[in-house]
């Protein structure tokens, strides 16, 4: 499981998240629901390394202190980001990049494994694994970022904003996807635009506003509350 609390990231005298707690069981989806601006995407780095999760944080992954780590180690400990913007390496090929991504030492072992669960989830990369990055569409690039970081075994996945700019049927398989990643018993923290879709799929899921968690429930609960609807799917339903 992971385990977050006292997480704050402050930039300047900006605060951007304060005091955050949260928590993602096994095999468990969570969702982050927020406006731009809301500290979401420093939350997920400041899990993931890339940003201070302040002195009182306490990140840990089934019980590892993971807060203070570098990003690497962080990795290896079974927790990978892929962050908005997907960060793929465009001028290597499909095939490189999954390489990279098995750079961990705990992915080495099964490298081989590993590609081959991530050629089924996402068939057409194994249509394109000669095919340089950048050439792609992007929602083929998404597909390239999170295989890459599922080529390092983790634990937990960390999405940020994966369906930004995709189609709705690039979309709809991008969903799909995390069922199949959830049943093979990865966990996933999901900062996602598309409340509709992130809720329809996700378990449970946290509100966040201005750096703070406001509210937290089931999936499906947050999906039919008035106020969520309000806030995030385009207004209440109608009797």
């Amino acid at each position: 499981m992971l385990e977050v609390a006292g997480l704050s990231v402050q930039y300047g005298q900006h605060r951007a998240v304060d005091g955050v707690a949260l928590t993602v069981a096994v095999g468990e989806i969570v969702v982050i629901l927020g406006a731009n601006g809301s500290g979401k995407s420093s939350l997920l780095k400041a899990v993931a390394g890339l940003q201070p999760p302040g002195v009182q944080a306490r990140v840990t992954l089934a019980g590892r202190q993971l807060a203070g780590l570098p990003a690497h180690a962080i990795v290896e400990a079974g927790l990978a980001l892929v962050p908005e913007g997907r960060g793929i390496f465009g001028e290597l090929t499909v095939r490189e990049n999954l390489l990279l991504g098995a750079f961990a030492r705990r992915a080495r072992a099964d490298e081989a494994r590993n590609r081959e669960r991530v050629l089924a989830l996402f068939p057409r990369l194994a249509e394109r694994l000669e095919q340089t990055a950048r050439t792609m569409s992007g929602g083929e690039q998404q597909m390239v970022a999170i295989g890459r970081a599922l080529m390092s075994a983790p634990e937990v996945l960390l999405l940020d904003e994966p369906s930004l700019g995709l189609s709705p049927l690039l979309c709809g398989e991008l969903f799909r996807a995390l069922g199949q990643i959830r049943g093979d018993g990865i966990s996933v923290l999901l900062v996602e635009q598309n409340a509709r879709r992130s809720l329809a799929v996700a378990d449970r899921g946290y509100l966040i506003e201005n750096g703070h968690i406001v509210g937290t429930g089931r999936a499906q609960d947050l999906a039919s509350d008035p106020a969520v609807q309000r806030a995030y799917l385009g207004g209440a339903r109608r009797a």
